[in-house]
């Protein structure tokens, strides 16, 4: 409790480290300089001020030079601020202190993936694994590295480590039956698919649907609310069920994200009949008088994803410099983003967007804008993932160290044929693949579209 007529204190002031330290200790942070900064460092990150927390655990090592925690905190900070070799830097001078830290390891191979150093970060990962056997990320962070690699074989099946993981989000739900993954006959039998992750995970495993329900069985789909009406026009589906309604009895489950392993999928053999989404009727009819009627090309954006996705701070692109592709003339853009701040839209409407995305209720009305669209410019999004499935024309634009599923060097996906890769050479540059788009778009804006 406060003495009777004592000052307030005043915030921490957000001045130079050392100076931060001395005034630390005055409001009582701690007895030493040491333990001052830690406290100051940990404060600072937990604010979101990572490059003051950084400078924060650089003093703490100014003093201690291998404390593994600053070690470890400072590499954790130079990777999220996009500075992934510094990372590796003090990774390396922590495990020289503890060269059998498992988490040093798994965190030096997440820094490693980060600059397309795969051979090096599987290294790591494994090296992580022998130390620990039951250590789960370093086996997921494996199967990732593989896929990416097209090493299906082994990276789907280390992938299913991801239900070992310490992530309560990540955890498989309980159902009253036996998982299947392709051993026991389905033939006659009811199996529940259900959906994981994020929607884009959804709607890019959605495909495996019509070759479970070839098998015999009676399939019983799970999804993401925002994707129940769209997931229904899958083929081979005889129940589409919303987050939290009753299930039916079943005789098996299988997560969405397990059914390549089930299918032992490999390069040669990803199921890509396409299309397997379809907009519905009613939907088209809602959406068709809003869009443009002037003969020319379409075109829809999308320049960011969810942001509490970990990677969003790579994949989304800034509209301001997305904007750059929004000069090219002769073209319609139609905006299918669902979340628009106020500067955003002056952006678009200064630009002449049309702005659509905010009004979509569900992915049956993005799939009926999109189904009218003749190219949709996207970063790597549930929209991008949307769009594939439908087979419209996509270019996508990705981050220097990409999502497992597009692997590596190509401008193609065996996932999605009519998508096209859009890709950073280096982290962090928008302007190549902004400025490469840019030019295809002039190339086509003035060729004559047939019929619609």
């Amino acid at each position: 409790m406060a003495r009777t007529g004592a000052k307030p204190r005043a915030p921490l002031p957000a001045t130079g480290i050392a100076q931060g330290a001395d005034e630390a200790n005055a409001y009582g942070l701690g007895a030493n300089k040491f333990g001052a900064l830690k406290k100051l460092a940990a404060s600072l990150k937990r604010l979101g001020r990572s490059e003051e927390a950084l400078e924060a655990y650089a003093a703490v090592l100014a003093l201690k030079p291998d404390d593994l925690d600053a070690l470890n905190e400072c590499g954790g900070l130079c990777t999220w601020l996009g500075r992934p070799a510094e990372a590796i830097a003090y990774y390396d001078r922590a495990l020289g202190v503890a060269p059998r830290t498992v988490e040093l390891l798994i965190n030096k191979g997440t820094s490693q993936v980060a600059l397309n150093r795969f051979a090096a970060a599987l290294e790591s990962f494994n090296a992580a694994a022998a130390f620990d056997p039951g250590r789960a990320e370093a086996h997921y962070n494996a199967s990732l590295v593989r896929l990416r690699l097209g090493d299906y074989e082994a990276g789907w099946r280390e992938y299913e480590w991801r239900w070992q993981k310490h992530d309560p989000a990540g955890k498989r739900r309980e159902i009253g039956a036996p998982l299947w993954l392709g051993e026991q006959p389905l033939q006659g039998k009811t199996i529940l698919l259900l959906a994981e992750q994020g929607l884009g995970d959804t709607i890019h495993f959605l495909r495996y649907v019509p070759l479970v329900a070839a098998l015999g069985a009676t399939v019983i789909l799970g999804v993401q609310a925002p994707l129940k009406a769209i997931a229904a026009t899958v083929s081979g589906v005889a129940v589409v069920l919303g987050e939290g309604e009753p299930a039916p009895q079943i005789d098996f489950y299988c997560p969405l994200l397990s059914l390549p392993l089930a299918f032992k999928t490999r390069l040669a053999t990803v199921p890509a009949n396409i299309p397997y989404l379809r907009p519905d009727d009613e939907r088209l009819a809602k959406w068709r008088h809003r869009l443009p009627a002037s003969g020319r090309l379409r075109v829809g954006i999308c320049w960011a994803g969810n942001k509490t996705h970990l990677n969003d701070r790579n994949r989304s692109v800034p509209l301001e410099r997305f904007a750059k592709v929004l000069a090219v003339p002769n073209l319609d853009f139609i905006s299918v983003q669902k979340e628009v701040g106020t500067s955003q839209a002056r952006i678009l409407s200064d630009h002449g967007v049309n702005q659509l995305g905010q009004e979509f209720g569900d992915f049956a009305d993005t799939a009926a804008v999109v189904s009218m669209l003749d190219l949709l410019m996207t970063v790597d999004t549930s929209i991008a993932h949307l769009g594939g499935a439908m087979g419209k024309a996509i270019a996508l634009l990705l981050p220097f160290s990409p999502d497992f599923r597009w692997l590596l060097d190509r401008t193609d996906s065996p996932w999605y044929p009519t998508m096209r890769l859009f890709r950073q050479p280096a982290i962090g540059d928008w302007d190549v693949p902004l400025a490469r788009l840019r030019q295809e778009l002039c190339a086509v804006a003035n060729r004559p579209l047939a019929p619609r």
